[in-house]
């Protein structure tokens, strides 16, 4: 059983010895455990820090990528030299090492496919209450867009297997947190929660500008991932609503026409009317081609964990 331990770093020379210092050198049930940089275009010692520090394992950007990015290169690595196991944590030091056996001994006593740490961000003290209350309305986001039980969807502290990396595909360029979640929910991996108390904040994060900045790209990743994996729900209800407002003006028309009304001042009405219905036809149209563009993507997948089991081979 090997674990490698990956941390994403972007000028991180300050914090990153204390993060290495605490993340164990040994783990019960684990052979080897291996520790993995991810430089993402560091302009500081991050580097030579890492080399210092006994490090072996690099993955270098030239330029700045994103989270997103450097995880999955950091996965695409970790895979390739024989992880069984793929611990996230962050150059920053926010997340306590100590707890990545933890984190771990779900995925190695086979009762889970990814660990997620839970930061108890109501415990958090240099958490906003309304940082604590859009953490807690955006994991409720997640589950319910996942159908998962999470209480912290956002954080970046997890552990994957080696089976599950190969069925998550990250397709976004913001954060892998809740893509990764709401793909392995629909796709029936096994999710654990360990709760963990983080340390002091060091930092400001650099992920994003400001919170209502974070509920954006987030907001926008989240309708994404859901999008492709229940699309039918989002068009259906579409169609039901514009069939609704398409009636209301039909029904009151021929009310009007029936009871020998002057149905003459209810054209705009009957314009209306069919302006929705054929927004609810379109709403159905698009919903009908989305379940094929599903049904192809499932096809893809597939193919795709294929290729990865072949291309990770041990």
């Amino acid at each position: 059983m090997k674990v490698f331990v990956q941390i994403p770093c972007l000028n991180e020379e300050e914090t990153l010895p204390a993060v290495l210092a605490s993340i164990p050198r040994s783990i019960e049930g684990v052979d080897e455990l291996e520790i993995l940089v991810i430089d993402d275009g560091s302009s500081d010692r991050t580097v030579e820090v890492a080399r210092a520090h006994g490090v072996r394992h690099f993955v270098r950007h030239s330029r700045n990528m994103g989270l997103a990015r450097s995880f999955r290169d950091g996965v695409d690595y970790a895979l390739a030299h024989g992880a069984d196991v793929v611990v996230n944590t962050d150059g920053d030091n926010q997340y306590p090492q100590d707890r990545i056996p933890d984190l771990v001994a779900p995925i190695v006593a086979g009762r889970a496919d990814i660990v997620i740490a839970d930061r108890q961000t109501s415990t958090i003290a240099h958490f906003s209450p309304f940082k604590k209350v859009m953490q807690r309305v955006g994991s409720a986001v997640v589950n319910g867009a996942s159908d998962t039980d999470l209480p912290d969807a956002a954080s970046g502290f997890r552990a994957y297997s080696r089976a599950s990396l190969f069925r998550l595909n990250i397709v976004t360029e913001f954060s892998y947190c809740m893509e990764t979640i709401i793909q392995a929910g629909h796709k029936r991996l096994r999710i654990d929660s360990v709760p963990v108390v983080t340390n002091p904040k060091t930092r400001e994060s650099r992920l994003f500008r400001n919170i209502f900045h974070h509920m954006a790209k987030s907001g926008s990743a989240i309708v994404r991932s859901y999008l492709m994996f229940k699309p039918h729900v989002v068009f259906s209800t579409m169609a039901a609503v514009f069939a609704l407002l398409a009636a209301i003006p039909f029904v009151r028309f021929i009310a009007v026409w029936i009871t020998g009304g002057d149905a003459s001042g209810n054209v705009q009405s009957l314009i209306f009317g069919a302006i929705m219905a054929v927004a609810a036809l379109l709403s159905v149209a698009l919903g009908v081609l989305s379940e094929l563009q599903r049904t192809n993507r499932i096809l893809l997948e597939d193919q795709l964990e294929r290729l990865k089991q072949m291309q990770y081979r041990r």
